[in-house]
This record gives C-alpha cells, structure tokens and sequence, in this order.
C-alpha cells in the first residue's frame, strides 16, 4: 500500500503525458454531493484529509490543501505540513495562491465531472496566468489500484403517503416551469433533485438514501433516467411507468449530443463542468440556470411538513432518554465520546421508522468540541470527565424526516466557570434571535445570519461557519439551496423550508460550544393591514438547553420568556413519552430560568 507521500509522487509523474502542470482534486464526486460513494473519496485517498470539504491542487514541487473554517484544526491533524500547505479556502483562496506560486502559462488539469463550471470560471478569472485544461481521464483514478467499485445500492419507492404528492405531478409541475421559460429540457445531476421528482429513495452513499444517477427532464413531462438498471428492479420501474426511461450511465453522453438544436437548462453551480461542455459541443444551447427542483423540494408540503414533526417528536424521545442517560453518567468518568454516541443511536434505533443518522454524530468533549466537524476515532477516543464541556451533534433519518439537533452540555457535578457561562449565554441569545424572529417576505437567509452574531460581536467574537443548511424530507440533512450564512446566494426564505438554528463559540484547545435546532418557516400571523405579509418560525426540535451553561442575568426578559415556553414545551410534549426517572430529571431541566 502507498503511503500519502508516495500517492503524491504517483500523481505527479502522470502530468508530463497529460500535458499539465498541476492537478485539482476536489472532494466530490459526479454530483457534487457532499456526502460520496468511497470510489469517489480522492481527496481522502491523496491527502489524507476526511473532511466533506475541501480541494487540493498539486503542483511539481508544492501542494496545498484548502478548507473553510469547519476544518481548521481538523487539516492539520490528518494531513502532513510538509506535502500540504493548509490554506483557508477564504482567507486564501485557490487562484490567489496560483497567481502567487506560479508562472504565466502553468496548465493546470482537472476533471470536469467533479467541480462546476461556475468554479472554474471563478479561478480563471482569479488566475489569468493559469490555464485550466479539462482532462478526459481522472488522473487520480489511474494509480488508484484499489479503488473501490461503485455503489450499487437497491432503489426503493417513496410512498406518497410521505411525499404527498405523486411523481407525475411533480414532473408536470418542473415541464411547466420549463416551458414557461422556453427551455425543451433541463440536466438534474443532484440524485436529491431526482429522487424528491420521482419519488425514489436509493442506498448508494452513508446517511442520506440517495439513489445516485442523472436525469434529463423535458418539457413535455417525459424524463431519460440514466442510473445503474440492476439497480432497478421491476416494480420500480412499473411505478415510474412509459414516461420515464431508464437507460445506463454510459448512454448519458450520447443522450446529451440528441440534444443538438434544443435549448437545455444547466445549473452552472451545482452540475459538473462536463455537462454544459458536451452539449455545446452537440450544438445544444446552454442555459445556465437554478435547478428547477431545488425550490420546490425545500418548500416541503403538508405532508411532508407533517411527516417531519413527527419524526422530531420522536427523536425528542431519544435525545431526552439520552440527555438524562449523560446527567448520570457524564460526571462518572466511565463514558467516552464513542460510547455517548453509541448510547443516542440506540435511544434512536428504538423508536419506529428509525433507519440510520443522518451524519456521523460530532461527539466532543473538552477541546476536541472546538473542532467544529470533529469526528472522533479509536484513536483520538477520549473519556468524557467530570466538570467539562461535552458537545453532541447528531441526526437521524427516519421514514418520515430528517433530524439534525446539538446540545452542548456542562457534565457537573460543579459550577461552570463564570466566563463559559457568558459564551454559552451568547451563543442562545444567538440562537433566540433566529427563532423568535418575524421578518418580510423577500428576506433571504444571508440577511437574517448576522442576526445571531449579535451577542457574540458586542464583545468581539464570531464563530467560522454558517448560522443554518436547508434540510431535506428524508433526504440530505444537508439541503440547498438556501441557508442562513453571509455566503449564501439571496435566495428569499418560502413557508414549508426547514432551516437549521445553530449559532456558536469555540475556543481552541479547550471546549466548543453549539446549540441548533431545526426551524420550518410559516407564514406569521396576525399580520398588519396594508403591509407586506411576514414570516417566522416554528421550533421542530424537542430538547432541553442546559441551563448550568447559562448566565440568567445576561438575558433580556424577552430572551428568558421565549426559553422558558420551549422548555415549557418539552416537557409537556415529551415527558409523558418517558419513564418516570425521566421525567423527574426533565422537569427539573426544563424548569423556568
């Protein structure tokens, strides 16, 4: 087995043949999904990195790797400083660095399956000394002896029972889209986007039950699936009926070229390169445009909606179960960060429809809470001690919704320092500040961030990563195309989306602190004649806060009040589903402030 430093001198002895003086290796796969298949894990295979973010260019005598603030301290701890430089993928971003290291006329080569065309233009322009040169091949995949086959994982039919809607409506309702717009066809390369349309469900990557594949939806209704055909099986394909065709992954090429003369949507940020390529070179009309999906699958339904507060009401269970489980056995010094997150996914796999997480549960004691996506290891296991701060983020899928919920926790038996119980403090009136708020409809999620930086900002601290992802109907946990964050594009928030709250403060080396909930967006009520109609949230979350982590005093009585009915709340909806140590412990955690 090659080692990393082996793997990088393999990939550069392939750049004289291909013409190139450099390789980008995003990580992502043919959809640009988060989480991939392990035949497309290059990134992880090259530089050593896990993370779900990240790209790494590879030059004949440097390499750098470049991540955004979630992963920070996570970079330096996988990958080797003396082959990656790590950057901060803002602070210094990939074209600057080119612009900096190399000389005018340095070909850099990439495959465009695996980064949008959006992005490279971003770094031409960005690098106009650099030449950017589509490959044919991977490069990567050619001195990757053992890579792993492609998942194969078995499609299954998403009863309209939980989708609400059937797959014929919802491809007439994208053909009428398109042809109001003039366009004979749109690309879907998101297996979400595809899977939400035809109401499928598939098994091919970890914690999300996507069915991986593309589809070409036309105007008139019809739609060419290209996907794996043994991994479609007869009732499936009875179900799609005549107007969906199933072809294999390798006819998706000559599909695009019978597109010759028609004018075809392609979302120029969220579809590979390749695609928008091959069909200008058939002589299609390119027009980059949104997903036409996208929208429509964030703005759930009423069933779906109704679907996912089930699913959180259920989960509450569990993380109550759980949270009173870690009040007893947190001071002992007995648990460690891998059997806390194994003791939440068997409070879960008790309850129905539980199918498996919705990611790999962030269980972080200490300092390893400041790693924002850490991911604990045998290796890196650590005990969970007395008196420390211990944070949890997890999420389940079940048949009906998606969860996502963190709780950050003082393990006691003593008193929190004064100064961690202000920073807690902080980041809930952060986290207040969104879920309490009414505002007009038009506002996007880039506008209403800054609003949960507030406390943080009066004192002069931030935290690196965004307030909020969409989260899908049994889907993604991680879900576009909106978000609370200063880098998301002004995508104005719609009633049925269900955003994440989850503001918070890390200090290096010693403790992490995030408090998240999941929010559905309403129409507010009550709304004042003859003014534009407003919106707000609704709580889908069921959890106590812990309140030895908060400073009463530092919050308004608004603040107070709005945490004191949450909690009001939980203990009504959830204490009833507990045994009656349980509740005991739940009443006294949700008391009032």
């Amino acid at each position: 087995m090659m080692t990393v430093a082996q793997r990088l001198e393999a990939l550069r002895a392939t750049f004289a043949a291909a013409g190139i003086d450099g390789f980008l290796v995003p990580r992502s796969d043919e959809h640009l999904g988060e989480y991939v298949p392990a035949a497309a894990e290059r990134l992880a295979w090259l530089t050593g990195f896990t993370g779900s973010a990240g790209l790494a260019i590879a030059l004949a005598d440097r390499a750098a790797i470049f991540i955004d603030g979630r992963y920070t301290l996570q970079v330096r701890h996988e990958t080797d400083p003396a082959l990656w430089e790590p950057l901060h993928i803002t602070d210094e971003p990939p074209a600057e660095w080119l612009v900096k290291v190399t000389p005018t006329g340095t070909r850099i080569g990439y495959d465009p399956l695996l980064i949008s065309e959006d992005a490279v233009e971003r770094m031409a322009r960005g690098a106009a000394n650099v030449t950017f040169v589509p490959l044919e091949t991977n490069l990567i995949d050619s001195i990757w002896t053992d890579r792993p086959a492609e998942p194969l994982g078995r499609v299954t039919i998403y009863p309209e029972r939980f989708a609400g809607r059937s797959a014929g409506d919802k491809r007439a309702d994208i053909a009428t889209a398109l042809r109001e717009a003039k366009e004979d066809a749109a690309v879907l390369t998101d297996p979400a986007s595809i899977d939400w349309l035809l109401n499928i469900r598939g098994a091919d990557v970890p914690f999300a039950p996507l069915a991986l594949g593309f589809l070409i939806i036309h105007a008139d209704a019809s739609a060419d699936l290209f996907m794996a055909p043994e991994k479609i099986d007869d009732t499936v394909r009875t179900y799609l009926g005549n107007a969906v065709t199933i072809a294999p992954r390798r006819a998706l090429g000559t599909a695009l070229d019978d597109l010759k003369g028609k004018r075809v949507r392609v979302d120029s940020a969220g579809s590979p390169a390749w695609f928008a390529q091959r069909l200008r070179r058939a002589g299609a009309e390119v027009i980059s445009g949104a997903d036409p999906v996208a929208l429509p699958k964030a703005s759930k339904n009423e069933v779906e909606q109704a679907g996912i507060r089930a699913a959180h009401q259920r989960d509450a269970i569990a993380l109550c179960r759980f949270l009173h489980w870690l009040f007893l056995r947190g001071p002992t010094g007995e648990e460690t960060e891998i059997s806390a997150a194994e003791a939440l996914v068997s409070f879960r796999a008790e309850l129905p429809e539980f199918l498996e997480e919705s990611f790999p549960a962030i269980s972080g004691a200490g300092e390893h809470g400041a790693i924002m996506h850490y991911r604990v290891t045998p290796e890196s296991n650590r005990k969970i001690g007395a008196d420390e701060v211990y944070l949890i983020d997890s999420g389940a899928q079940y048949l009906d919704g998606t969860t996502d919920v963190t709780r950050t926790i003082w393990t006691g038996p003593g008193v929190a320092p004064a100064s961690l119980r202000d920073r807690a403090t902080r980041v809930m009136q952060g986290h207040i500040a969104i879920a309490a708020l009414r505002f007009p409809e038009g506002v996007a999620g880039s506008h209403l961030d800054a609003l949960a930086r507030q406390a943080l900002w009066s004192v002069g601290l931030d935290y690196d990563h965004g307030t909020g992802h969409g989260v899908g109907a049994y889907l993604s946990v991680h879900e576009g195309p909106v978000s609370l964050s200063r880098a998301a594009r002004p995508i104005p928030l719609k009633p049925g989306m269900i955003l994440s709250d989850e503001p918070g403060y890390y200090l290096p080396g010693a403790y992490g602190i995030r408090l998240e909930n999941l929010l559905l967006v309403h129409k507010a009520p009550e709304a004042v004649e003859g003014v534009k109609p407003f919106l707000c949230f609704e709580t889908l979350s069921l959890a106590p806060f812990d309140r030895a982590l908060l400073e009463p005093d530092l919050m308004t009585v608004a603040e107070r009040n709005w945490l004191d009915a949450y909690h009001a709340r939980v203990l009504a909806e959830v204490g009833p589903h507990l045994a009656a140590d349980a509740r005991t412990w739940l009443t006294a955690a949700c008391a009032p402030l």
